[in-house]
């Protein structure tokens, strides 16, 4: 392709609503164009790129014995209902009605959509297993969209659905899908770390998060070097610490006046202790399918630990968009609670969910639901007790390891990729069986597996880039070579250049001439800023057939004859693309 016929709009500046460099970069080089916030469109070279992404993960899918097929984006409310997830998926399901009012979603995802396919067309043991997928634009109404592609209200994913007979056959399902993705980050150029992960709305019994090592990712992971340990903070079991004691050191409870302290740090300091000694209180309401205030919750963990949000809500069985927190003063008219000063000796009227940790804690001090005083020498169990028990801490670095007991390390990443085992979650409630060899009817076995494509994009770019542009793996790069003609009055130079460009495009080099009418410092910033892996530079020396060669990920400048340059490139665009992500058009 030639440049001086491509539509092409780079910036020098950057757009000021972008924060990361994927997006400062994306915007920058024209390969996205933003239509609102949290919509954007794809130029030409950032299509290309995604297309690229898109033919790695169907060479992977069909390797792995997917099909492709592809369903609409528009579903009827009908089949989110038989799932129950109308209600439970939230208001980042964008909803719509037609004109006679029958209500519909654009799809987040298809889980609803690929059962009702299965319970159509699959009626015997003999059917099992499939696997199909799909690649296509999905939307989900985000309340705040940022950092680009990264958290965006429209995107492209894959997602693919498996069906078997039992759990045997979704485990092997499970283990070829979580290889496919191995494969497809590997081949996209990403450093990734494949975590266990909570599974959300999606629901199902496990799953794995493949996150993008990046430190701007919206992911926590935790993970230990001694064992295979690795899962997301929403996801890592925290160890409890060991008991202070047993019920022959329970010391009579003592109410003492803290003024002013409102927080553990006050707390503590107040008193002359380490906050380890205290417990917390965290206050919520939790609302029923219409939307009406339901029941009050108060949280209880240690004074030094933070709450896991996500273990809350599943020990709750709520959707996360089904709970927040309580105003204060009317929760405090109805349970007693203090705002600053609640404990759980003496609530009423609420759902108590303490922390496994605070059952073998001795003697801890807590609000004492009066304003200004807390209480001393509360114990689980003598003084209190939950209505849930269970774990609610969130898992921080240097913590043991809830496998091996080492400390743990804790990383940002962005999530690139999930697979999930749904089990009977969607057969079961719509009707999706199979009959057995014995003619018996059960629930297929399914599995989930969705990889964000436009956000691997978004990734690839965080993980390759620097101050002058982006560094584009070759799998992925939008052209693989690009020809920089230094001054296009000069006939040697411009032959030479149109040369080097039909050899390589013969040799099946995706490959961008640079022959417009531009100073050479223009071309050679462009150039770096779209971050084409191999640069030839035609120039003074091209009367002489040689050119100066390249590679955007390293410094060093070569000069080589026209003939060595067109070898180099296609050598290592042969090694460096496995020979199979090239675009014929």
């Amino acid at each position: 392709m030639r440049l001086s016929e491509m539509h092409l709009k780079t910036l020098r500046e950057v757009p000021s609503e972008a924060e990361l460099p994927s997006h400062i970069l994306l915007l920058r080089t024209g390969m996205i164009r933003k239509l609102v916030s949290g919509v954007y469109g794809f130029m030409n070279m950032g299509y290309r790129s995604v297309r690229k992404i898109e033919k790695i993960i169907r060479e992977e899918m069909d390797a792995k014995g997917g099909q492709e097929i592809l369903m609409s984006a528009i579903q009827p409310a009908e089949l989110w209902e038989e799932s129950g997830r109308w209600y439970a998926y939230g208001p980042e399901l964008w909803r719509l009605k037609d004109r006679n009012g029958r209500e519909f979603c654009l799809g987040p995802t298809h889980e609803e959509i690929f059962t009702d396919i299965a319970r159509a067309d699959i009626t015997s043991h003999r059917q099992l297993p499939v696997n199909l997928y799909q690649i296509q634009t999905k939307y989900r109404d985000e309340a705040r969209p940022r950092f680009g592609l990264m958290r965006s209200r429209e995107f492209i994913m894959k997602d693919a659905y498996s069906f078997d007979k039992d759990e045997e056959g979704l485990n092997a399902s499970y283990r070829k899908m979580f290889k496919a993705y191995e494969n497809i980050f590997t081949r996209c150029g990403l450093k990734f770390r494949p975590v266990e992960a909570d599974s959300g709305a999606i629901g199902g019994s496990n799953s794995h998060e493949f996150t993008a090592i990046s430190e701007v990712g919206e992911s926590e992971i935790a993970y230990c070097e001694k064992c295979n340990m690795a899962a997301t903070l929403e996801r890592a079991g925290a160890v409890d610490s060991p008991p202070t004691g047993n019920e022959e050191d329970f010391l009579p409870m003592e109410d003492i006046i803290t003024p002013g302290t409102k927080t553990i740090e006050d707390v503590a300091e107040y008193l002359g202790i380490t906050p380890d000694k205290t417990m917390k209180a965290l206050l919520f309401v939790t609302y029923d399918e219409d939307g009406r205030e339901d029941k009050y919750v108060a949280a209880f963990v240690r004074g030094d630990r933070e709450l896991n949000m996500t273990k809350l809500i599943n020990a709750l069985g709520i959707p996360e968009h089904a709970i927040e927190f309580a105003d204060e003063k009317k929760m405090a008219e109805i349970t007693g609670s203090v705002g600053g000063f609640t404990g759980p000796v003496g609530l009423h009227d609420c759902l108590i969910v303490c922390d496994s940790e605070l059952t073998g804690q001795v003697n801890l001090v807590a609000g004492a639901n009066k304003e200004n005083y807390h209480r001393k020498n509360v114990n689980y169990g003598r003084d209190y007790k939950a209505d849930i028990v269970v774990d609610l801490k969130t898992l921080k670095e240097g913590d043991p390891c809830p496998e091996c007991g080492n400390p743990v390390k804790v990383a940002r990443g962005i999530e690139v990729g999930q697979v999930f085992k749904l089990g009977t979650k969607y057969s079961e409630a719509m009707g999706a069986n199979y009959k057995d060899e014995n003619q018996l009817e059960k629930p297929i076995y399914m599995g989930c597996y969705g990889i964000g494509v436009t956000r691997t994009l978004a990734a690839v770019v965080e993980q390759h880039h620097d101050k002058d542009g982006i560094i584009w793996p070759m799998s992925i790069a939008p052209y693989h070579c690009i020809i920089t003609l230094v001054n296009s009055k000069d006939e040697a130079q411009c032959s030479l250049a149109e040369q080097i460009y039909e050899s390589l495009l013969n040799l099946g080099v995706e490959v961008l001439l640079d022959d417009r009418k531009e100073r050479p410092g223009v071309k050679f910033k462009d150039a770096d800023l779209l971050g084409i892996p191999i640069r030839i530079t035609v120039g003074k020396l091209a009367a002489d057939r040689q050119v100066e060669y390249k590679l955007r990920r390293d410094d060093i400048k070569t000069v080589l004859s026209a003939e060595e340059a067109i070898a180099g490139a296609a050598q290592l665009v042969n090694e460096e693309s496995d020979g199979r992500c090239f675009l014929t058009a």
